[in-house]
């Protein structure tokens, strides 16, 4: 099931506070990116973000689930309607994630 681009926009209207988020459609689904690193994405209509030490202490009864099939488990955000945590959830998991790889130009 794809996910819809109703649920996309409640979402970036939700974290609209960071300022630098964008999004790319891949296959259905919208991986999120917070000043150009991947933290999560909407996956058949849920809001998942990648698992660090931050997410984890923020969400503490979070539940695990695929994004996809042979994916690496995500932590499924259910409290989407506090503008408040989201912000604080987002820039948290965001100092721990690792800067992209430049791609060299062929």
């Amino acid at each position: 099931m794809a996910s819809s681009q109703e649920y996309l926009d409640f979402i970036i209207g939700q974290l609209d506070t960071l300022g630098d988020i964008s999004f790319r459609k891949m296959m259905g689904e919208y991986i999120l990116y917070f000043r150009g690193k991947i933290f999560g994405g909407i996956y058949d209509d849920r809001f998942l973000v990648k698992i660090t030490k931050a997410s984890r202490q923020l969400m503490l009864d979070a539940t695990e689930e695929l994004p996809y099939d042979g994916a690496k488990t995500m932590l499924l955000v259910e409290d989407i309607d506090n503008k408040e945590f989201l912000y604080q959830l987002i820039t948290e998991l965001y100092k721990e994630l690792p800067t992209p790889k430049v791609k060299k130009k062929k």
